[in-house]
């Protein structure tokens, strides 16, 4: 699980993209993001709850609620959008999320999302998504979010990025913001569903996939560089949350690249 920064703290953020056999990891950030299936199956997992979606159904995501998407079959549409497009929506359900994700968008919504562009007006964009919206309220149900600092959650977030790969503690952070290190733990716990520790561990597998990905670097030096001190820790915990090896890992993507030429 990760927290996902890039472009999200641009305002009246928009971004849509098309895409099939997806899988994306437990992540959370600041926008909405709605996700369309338009063709085959695909499991969504939105906090608690998971959702077995088939063509035609969506889900949308509210901002920072933990997410991840499994899909070997499917194809989809894929929309990630600013609260400040939708901010009237977005004061309504302050420190809210709903009971279920489910969406139910007829042709015309549909249609109107897929036809719109990135470049496309501001005026343009915001009538179609308070449309999204507006559907999603008809049906919804809400429940309070806990209670906890969102900007502390993002400071803890922050200090992951940014020292992941080194002496990532959170007895460090308790020094820097001058909360207690067991507020600190039990704030982040309680918001993730994780621990603090857990959530470093998956973070710096995150990274450590990306460089076996896209990089040339020895799984030894992809290790160090996401913060492992030795290949046998890094194996450990590569094999606890991914099933599989570093080696196997990569073979199997290099596989999959052989193919796809």
């Amino acid at each position: 699980m990760f927290y996902q920064f890039q472009h999200f703290g641009i305002s009246e953020y928009f971004c849509k993209e098309y895409g099939e056999n997806f899988n994306f990891p437990t992540h959370l950030h600041q926008s909405f993001e709605l996700i369309c299936v338009t063709s085959g199956e695909m499991k969504i997992t939105v906090d608690d709850k998971l959702y077995h979606l088939k063509k035609g159904e969506s889900v949308l995501v509210f901002p920072h609620q933990l997410h991840s998407i499994s899909s070997q079959n499917s194809k989809h549409m894929l929309c990630i959008f600013s609260p400040e497009l939708v901010k009237a929506y977005s004061s309504k359900i302050l420190n809210k999320k709903p009971i279920l994700n489910t969406v139910c968008l007829n042709k015309y919504l549909f249609d109107e999302l897929d036809n719109l562009l990135d470049n496309s007006s501001s005026f343009e964009k915001k009538g179609i998504l308070y449309s999204i919206c507006a559907e999603f309220d008809k049906t919804a149900e809400y429940t309070k979010r806990l209670s906890c600092d969102e900007s502390l959650l993002l400071n803890i977030f922050e200090f992951v990025e940014e020292n992941y790969s080194g002496d990532c503690e959170l007895q460090n952070l308790s020094q820097k913001t001058g909360y207690s290190y067991s507020y600190l733990s039990r704030c982040f716990k309680k918001i993730t569903g994780i621990s603090f520790n857990t959530y470093v561990n998956r973070y710096r597998i995150s990274n450590a996939c990306y460089l076996l990905n896209n990089s040339n670097c020895s799984i030894l030096q992809c290790a160090l560089d996401s913060g492992y001190k030795s290949v046998r820790s890094f194996n450990r915990n590569f094999m606890g949350v991914l099933d599989i090896t570093p080696k196997e890992y990569r073979k199997k993507l290099k596989a999959i690249a052989d193919k796809s030429i």
